[in-house]
């Protein structure tokens, strides 16, 4: 397998972004984050973009700030002081509503001329793939 090929997907996915970013006056990483929120309920905090996108601390803390003044997110305090919780607002859904329809698009681009036996054994073969990555996971 190439080891190229995550982030030849990565670079194609974030050169099809800059239209939407371009539409809602955003960069690429608050559209990230607002993405991850949306396409992610369960998880609401900053260390949980930091951890799971893997997107430097700092660069989650400015652009959270940004998303904040712009009106996207809210911040709403919890019992855990170290914590705050973020929060979708109305603004941000239209923006959500329509990356969402975008990376449909974008994966459906990818099966481009692959017909649907194949597609449907590729999607078996990543779930199979989850599950082996999920025990290495536990063996540590």
């Amino acid at each position: 397998m190439n080891i190229d090929f995550a982030r030849k997907l990565e670079m194609a996915y974030h050169q099809q972004c800059k239209a939407i970013c371009k539409e809602f006056n955003l960069k690429q990483t608050g559209f990230d984050i607002l993405m991850f929120l949306g396409n992610n309920p369960q998880y609401r905090h900053a260390r949980d973009i930091v951890e799971v996108r893997k997107i430097k601390a700092n660069l989650v803390s400015i652009h959270v700030d940004q998303l904040v003044e712009q009106g996207y997110l809210s911040r709403i305090n919890v019992p855990d002081r170290r914590k705050v919780e973020l929060v979708l607002n109305e603004k941000a859904l239209v923006i959500i509503e329509k990356g969402k329809l975008f990376q449909n698009d974008f994966i459906a681009s990818l099966f481009v001329g692959i017909d649907q036996k194949h597609q449907e054994i590729f999607k078996e073969t990543l779930e199979l793939m989850e599950k082996n990555i999920d025990k290495l996971m536990e063996e540590k």
